[in-house]
This record gives C-alpha cells, sequence and structure tokens, in this order.
C-alpha cells in the first residue's frame, strides 16, 4: 500500500505531525521520522499493528486517544511547541481530526482547520468526518490569555 508521506501541522505554539501506522517491519524508519520532528509522545488511534517497545526505548511515549484535549493541554503548557505524533491506519480521517478539533478549540473556524490541514494533508477527511467538525461545538479548552492579557494557545 502506497502511503503517504508524514506531515508536520503547526498552528500557535502546537505542533502535530500526521502519518500512517508503521508494521514491525517498517519500525525502524518510522522512528527515525518521528525523532527528525522531535516527536516525544505518539498517539495511536487504531489497533495496534507494531511493538511499541522499541519506540519507548528511543524515549517517544505510545499512548491511546484517550482524552486527547486533556493531553495537549498538559504537553504544550509543559512543552511549548513540542510536536505530538498522531496516526490511523493511513494517516487520512481519524489523525486529522483530532488535529482539526486542536485547532478549533484554539478558535479557528472548522472550515479554516480543515483547509489548514488538506493543505499539507491531501485527502483528508472523509464526509462523515466533515459533518462532525462542522457540528462540532468548542469549548475553547486550549485557549487562554497570556500574562500580557494577549489570547493565545495553551499557554
Amino acid at each position: 500500500m502506497n502511503r503517504p508521506a508524514a506531515v508536520e501541522i503547526s498552528y500557535e505554539c502546537m505542533r502535530f505531525l500526521i502519518t500512517h501506522n508503521p508494521t514491525n517491519a517498517t519500525l525502524n524508519k518510522f522512528t527515525e521520522e518521528l525523532k527528525k520532528f522531535e516527536v516525544q509522545t505518539l498517539v495511536r488511534v487504531c489497533e495496534a499493528t507494531y511493538d511499541k517497545a522499541p519506540v519507548e526505548k528511543e524515549g517517544i511515549q505510545v499512548l491511546i486517544v484517550d482524552d486527547w484535549l486533556k493531553l495537549l493541554n498538559a504537553k504544550f503548557r509543559e512543552e511549548p511547541g513540542c510536536c505530538i505524533a498522531v496516526h490511523c491506519v493511513a494517516g487520512l480521517g481519524r489523525a486529522p481530526v483530532l488535529v482539526a478539533l486542536a485547532l478549533i478549540e484554539c478558535g479557528m473556524k472548522y472550515e479554516d482547520a480543515v483547509q489548514f490541514i488538506r493543505q499539507k494533508r491531501r485527502g483528508a477527511f472523509n464526509s462523515k468526518q466533515l459533518l462532525y467538525l462542522e457540528k462540532y461545538r468548542p469549548k475553547m479548552r486550549l485557549r487562554f490569555k497570556d500574562t500580557n492579557g494577549h489570547n493565545c494557545c495553551v499557554q
């Protein structure tokens, strides 16, 4: 299966790497790619297709989606600008949806979030996912005022 290359999505102090899932055979190359983007946290949004031990041995924490926004809030407060990788099977559906939710929670309109991601990840989102994002009502959980009173995202 020909899979799209990993892409980085950066917005304010957040960085994401959207990628496909590796197999045990491609795990070394996959891990090297994560390290190139200084990823310390990898979120798995699909069934496990690889042994996470070699990834964790490289200092990259592998998580499943539990509370995505809580994770982002904690990680980007601790380390603004750090990169969190997220993958589903092909990196075209569930992973981009999670990144879009983060952008929407920062105050971006859903249409802008979709366009922003699709500029780098062609083919992202199916019609059901687009409908979900359109109906999603953010609570601005990743939006704050900094010490100078300026709006910022997760600081």
